[in-house]
């Protein structure tokens, strides 16, 4: 099978883990597109077979977060695995709804992000964690990052948290958002849950968890999408059995049409693959064969 799944990632599941569980189940090469921490859930695809040809349509995509921040406590990681490290006092003016969203519109639009120094972001060869872990302080350059909405859901006087809808750029750390806005609230807080519902055009309604797959395996069929089907948005180009040979051999074929990506197809209107078109001249990307 090549192609890609989308798949509905539970708590204390790495996104290793669900490769490597995928691995053994599609005995396929496979793939992820971006990790979510062992406690984060939601959209994660994974890209199977020829399918992890397609990474590189996958890697700018924008995504959607829906987050906890518990006021009131800063800790170690910026979630709820680290250890506190400081604790604040949360005012009753700080839980109010209107307050919240003044402070919500005020991250709204392009600005720089300082990655969180446990993250994978690698500097001189390691890993960011790796230098946290053993108490290093490590100079971090800032990030471009864009927020395009960001919407209050609910807040919990009693607990202390807060619960909101991000619609972010790639790149975005929610950990590091989160604990942005309780200091902008005039306090501090970490990231307590984090759900993603959203990575480009692939939604929570499309995912499947790995629990269900293993209790059924052949429910992967109703999931799982084809390179077909991933761009069946693109213009379609038919070859001949001629120009077919040549494509298939990685040989540039002269076509008089717009630079993109096409689905290319036989003369039996078997689908065979992606090519991409640069300066009239058409090249194999992706083949199924």
């Amino acid at each position: 099978m090549d192609g890609m799944i989308i798949i509905d990632k539970e708590k204390n599941w790495t996104s290793n883990d669900i490769v490597q569980k995928l691995k053994n189940i599609f005995h396929e090469k496979t793939g992820h597109t971006g990790t979510l921490d062992p406690l984060a859930t939601g959209v994660l695809p994974i890209l199977v077979g020829k399918g992890t040809g397609i990474s590189k349509y996958l890697i700018n995509h924008d995504k959607e977060y829906i987050a906890t921040i518990k006021l009131g406590q800063k800790t170690e990681t910026g979630d709820s695995e680290g250890d506190v490290i400081e604790q604040k006092e949360v005012l009753a003016s700080i839980l109010k709804n209107e307050f919240i969203t003044q402070v919500f519109n005020s991250f709204r639009g392009k600005q720089q992000q300082i990655p969180p120094m446990y993250s994978a972001i690698k500097v001189n060869g390691k890993k960011l964690y790796e230098y946290a872990r053993k108490g290093k302080c490590i100079e971090i350059e800032p990030r471009d990052i864009e927020i395009y909405n960001i919407e209050l859901i609910s807040v919990s006087q009693e607990e202390q948290e807060i619960q909101y809808k991000v619609h972010c750029s790639k790149g975005t750390y929610i950990r590091k958002l989160s604990e942005d806005i309780a200091e902008k609230l005039g306090t501090v807080g970490f990231m307590k849950e984090l759900r993603r519902t959203r990575v480009g055009d692939f939604c929570i309604e499309q995912a499947i968890k790995i629990s269900d797959i293993v209790k059924n395996e052949s429910k992967i069929n109703e999931y799982f999408i084809s390179l077909e089907q991933f761009f069946e948005n693109k213009e379609k180009i038919k070859l001949d059995k001629n120009k077919l040979k040549l494509f298939l051999n990685g040989a540039k074929i002269y076509m008089p049409l717009e630079n993109g990506v096409y689905t290319i197809y036989d003369e039996a209107l078997s689908f065979i693959g992606i090519g991409q078109i640069v300066g009239n001249k058409l090249k194999r990307d992706i083949c199924v064969d």
